[in-house]
């Protein structure tokens, strides 16, 4: 056995029979001759199992069993008692005692009897603990596991960006929020110029990295709570909360420029020798007051932009834009 017991009793005779007995039972027993020595003994290591004598010189049984109950609230105390009354078990047993033994005791057997029983007590704890901190483990694991679920149900693979099924869900919660707060918001739908030629020059190792290169570029331009998703191939989408166009619009420009002044690997093979993207802006409530509308206008300009010669910002009545307007 593994269980420690520490035995405590200013009796040397009767301190050494319980020892013997429980030696011989396998268990390893440290002595203690008081109650402040066997604390002390207890402080350097805890002990999953007590006896002690309930009247000592010094500090009581009971004292000692209240001083243990205090560091290790597990640890099992078994009370040894010459007195048979009703009021020192009752004290015993309310102060945390496991249980009793009355001494003389007339057959050891009942000391192997009882400690074996603090013992499966012990073992039953730390299983339950030793459960409880798989059960916890477990349940971290699922937890980290559904978020990861989560995220991959709601992020684009490449990018990082919110995907597309999140956009959908997004945009008719936004659609139903400025509706009810008669709040504008704006859609930015943007394209990267010519990325097809980009990829068959390039390769499309290379044009992923210009994917995710130019998601980087939209997250530092927009708001914190502007939601930014890849609509699908090399479209990219953004719902601007409480947004009118012309804010919207100067938004868009200011991307465009970014973009279109940054240096992207492999750009210097396209036709202006830059990668450029177009953008097209429609709003709420002008450009549509449904969400279908409201995409579709907002593809209709993006489609203008291309049609105009690319790298530009338009609206959806074909209204090109720039900071010099």
């Amino acid at each position: 056995m593994d269980l420690h017991v520490l035995v405590v009793d200013d009796d040397d005779t009767i301190r050494s029979v319980f020892a013997q007995v429980l030696t011989e039972d396998g268990y390893p027993v440290t002595e203690a001759a008081s109650g402040e020595e066997a604390l002390e003994i207890f402080r350097r290591e805890l002990q999953p199992i007590v006896l002690t004598d309930i009247r000592m010189g010094g500090m009581s049984g009971i004292k000692l069993l209240q001083e243990i109950k205090e560091i290790n609230p597990d640890t099992q105390v078994i009370i040894i008692t010459s007195h048979a009354s009703i009021d020192s078990t009752i004290t015993a047993l309310r102060a945390g005692a496991y249980d009793f033994l009355q001494k003389p005791v007339e057959e050891l057997d009942m000391i192997s009897t009882t400690v074996n029983r603090a013992a499966e007590k012990v073992r039953l704890i730390n299983e339950n603990r030793s459960l409880v901190e798989q059960l916890s483990a477990i349940n971290y694991e699922l937890k980290r596991s559904n978020e990861i679920l989560q995220q991959l149900a709601t992020r684009d693979g490449l990018t990082g960006l919110y995907n597309h099924r999140f956009f959908q869900e997004s945009f008719s919660m936004e659609m139903s929020h400025s509706k009810r707060n008669a709040t504008p918001f704006s859609l930015l739908f943007m394209d990267v110029d010519f990325f097809k030629k980009f990829n068959d020059t390039n390769g499309h190792p290379m044009g992923d990295n210009l994917l995710k290169g130019l998601s980087k570029i939209i997250q530092g331009r927009v708001r914190g709570y502007d939601i930014v998703s890849r609509y699908g191939g090399e479209e990219f989408v953004v719902i601007m909360p409480g947004t009118p166009k012309q804010e919207a619009l100067k938004v868009a420009e200011y991307l465009r420029l970014e973009v279109e002044a940054y240096t992207f690997e492999g750009g210097e093979n396209m036709p202006q020798h830059q990668v450029t993207i177009s953008i097209g802006v429609a709003s709420f409530p002008e450009d549509g007051e449904d969400t279908a509308t409201l995409l579709l206008n907002a593809d209709q300009a993006l489609y203008k932009a291309k049609h105009e010669g690319r790298n530009k910002v338009c609206t959806c009545d074909g209204t090109s834009y720039s900071l010099n307007w």
